[in-house]
């Protein structure tokens, strides 16, 4: 099979037929599906997916233009697609059209199509006829006129006509915190729920009395504009009752929705309201997908049509909680002291998502860290004559040999990067930080710089802090340094953030806070987390982010739980032996150094 490249050499074609027959093997084991030597209706996009960026909205684009499309399937994890053509001689125009010519893929380079005898089959198919248990949709539950008249409460509605680049949000009655997904419940704000928006309580308790009772004291007001999305998430139990209502105002949009391997899409039509009740709010997650079209299976579910998004503006009317949420949903809920990640599930995944990442990434990561964090360095120099320094998950090894009075050595689990150490000729040993094979109150320092964030529990994180207090003798300084949830404090940018630069020109923060690209992967133990997007603020606690390998294609994703304020000190504050000696922030991280009592 080949594809004849416009204004290409034979050379050039060669490489084409070479790319070709390599893809063929790709699609194989990623996808499960083998290529066919003849025309067929269904097309392997093989070098563009999810992974690398590639949307429904730009498949339909581009390929829609050759004819009706009966699916697209976008493939989680994967850099290959696929679609459907309902009659063969589509798929045979666009093959030829577009075969190693469309620069779609990665980097602006061609996208290499082959013909498949069938699609793949997911596990997880989306469902666009059914809703979530407990979940209405209301179309046209207001007039233009009133759609208007709401619209006119907005404070920002006169900036609707320029470009915009950030999402506008205005709150009545309390503050929505997007840090911690919650509400000061004890910091009510000055203006409450505009009494303009009775009315549609009242219209409520005719057409569906069940919720004739609810009466919110909170609404936050978004403001959307096209391309812009919502991160998937369950709002927090212990902040809201049920149910949490939204208006959608002047546009259309598709809100998905997931829990256990279904993936449901509904579309919420202008002036419609979205009642989200009992399993709906408490046990799925919904979000908007960052795009500036949506493309929509037909009623039919044949096919599909795209709907070009305009700016929207959402009222999300909830009812605050006082007292502890009595759901039954304890997967879910905040107020469980329980972590769905348990013992098992947590060394799994921290042998897939880190130490096997480590194993691979060691000498990239390595190049990428040279110089010592000033307050580290200053910490390591504070030792004197004869004192022993350990550290814990050492990586390179760039904080050792720094202070020639004092005998330091590193640990480390990822075996590349203690060899990388010795190649320095630097004193390494390769050991588990829940484990440090060596003697009770036997070393006089410890430093632990940005290794217990890797770490899947607080059962365990604490653990790790626990033996490097265990080796500590009594008068012994340790410092720990994890990354922080809070990537901009005090309005200022960490320097994770600033290492892109379009974030060093930005001199507003709030697109820092996007979604864009933003995916969930399922794991061991039934449990997803969303991938990061890297150089933006995080959005969720435990994540995946990406390491993309230089002068290679792959893409390594590394867990990490982001610590909120306080949260290091407070396990800290758990052991008893210990005292704190300074708790602090530094460039995107958050730091406790302490000492040990007894």
């Amino acid at each position: 099979m080949s594809v004849q490249k416009v204004g290409c050499s034979r050379g050039q074609q060669k490489k084409v037929n070479r790319k070709l027959a390599k893809f063929q093997h790709v699609i194989k084991k990623e996808a499960g599906v083998n290529s066919s030597p003849i025309p067929t209706n269904n097309l392997a996009i093989c070098n563009a997916g999810l992974v690398n960026g590639l949307t429904e909205e730009s498949i339909f684009e581009y390929f829609s233009e050759f004819g009706p499309l009966s699916d697209i399937l976008l493939l989680p994890g994967k850099s290959c697609s696929f679609l459907a053509y309902e009659d063969v001689k589509c798929a045979v125009a666009a093959y030829n059209a577009l075969n190693g010519k469309l620069d779609i893929a990665q980097y602006n380079r061609p996208i290499y199509l082959l013909y498949v005898d069938q699609l793949p089959r997911l596990s997880e198919t989306t469902i666009w006829d059914k809703l979530p248990p407990g979940l209405i949709i209301i179309n046209d539950f207001i007039s233009t006129a009133e759609e208007e008249s709401l619209l006119k409460l907005c404070s920002f509605r006169d900036q609707l006509c320029g470009i915009m680049k950030n999402r506008l949000v205005e709150h009545f009655g309390f503050e929505f915190r997007y840090d911690i997904n919650n509400v000061d419940k004890d910091k009510p704000l000055s203006c409450n729920v505009p009494c303009e928006t009775n009315f549609l309580w009242a219209r409520l308790q005719q057409t569906h009395p069940e919720f004739g009772q609810f009466q919110p004291d909170q609404l936050t007001v978004n403001c959307y504009s096209p391309g812009q999305g919502i991160p998937h998430h369950v709002d927090t139990h212990s902040a809201f009752e049920s149910p949490i209502m939204c208006l959608s105002l002047a546009s259309t949009i598709v809100m998905e929705f997931k829990n256990e391997g279904l993936h449901i899409c509904s579309l919420l039509p202008r002036r419609s309201l979205l009642i989200m009740s009992g399993e709906s709010r408490y046990n799925w997650t919904h979000g908007i997908v960052p795009r500036k079209f949506d493309v929509i299976r037909n009623k039919s579910a044949v096919g599909f049509t795209c709907l070009k998004r305009e700016t929207r503006i959402s009222f999300t009317f909830r009812k605050v909680l006082h007292g502890d949420c009595k759901c039954s949903f304890k997967a879910k809920c905040d107020q469980m002291k329980q972590n769905n990640i348990n013992g098992n599930v947590a060394a799994q995944l921290e042998a897939l998502h880190v130490h096997e990442v480590y194993e691979n990434i060691a000498d990239h990561f390595s190049d990428t860290r040279h110089k010592p964090w000033p307050n580290v360095l200053e910490f390591v120099q504070s030792f004197t004559y004869g004192d022993i320094l350990v550290d814990v998950g050492c990586g390179n090894g760039k904080y050792l040999g720094h202070n020639k009075y004092i005998f330091d050595i590193g640990c480390d689990r990822s075996t590349g990067l203690v060899d990388i150490c010795r190649g320095k000729k630097v004193e390494t040993f390769i050991t588990d930080c829940l484990s440090i094979p060596i003697n009770d109150q036997y070393v006089d320092g410890v430093i632990s710089i940005a290794v217990i964030h890797h770490l899947a529990t607080e059962e365990r994180r604490l653990k790790a802090i626990k033996e490097m207090v265990r080796i500590l003798r009594i008068g012994g300084k340790g410092l720990i340094y994890v990354w922080a949830h809070e990537q901009i404090k005090n309005q200022k940018k960490s320097s994770y953030i600033m290492q892109c630069r379009k974030n060093r020109k930005e001199t507003t923060l709030k697109h820092l806070d996007s979604s864009e690209g933003r995916q969930e992967v399922p794991l061991p133990g039934g449990i997803e987390l969303p991938v990061h997007a890297n150089r933006s603020n995080f959005k969720a606690s435990d994540v995946l982010v990406p390491w993309k390998l230089k002068d290679d294609n792959k893409t390594f994703l590394r867990f990490y739980h982001v610590f909120g304020e306080h949260e290091l000190e407070k396990m800290c504050q758990q052991i008893n032996n210990i005292e704190i000696i300074r708790s602090y922030y530094d460039q995107g991280n958050w730091c406790i150094s302490f000492r040990r009592v007894e």
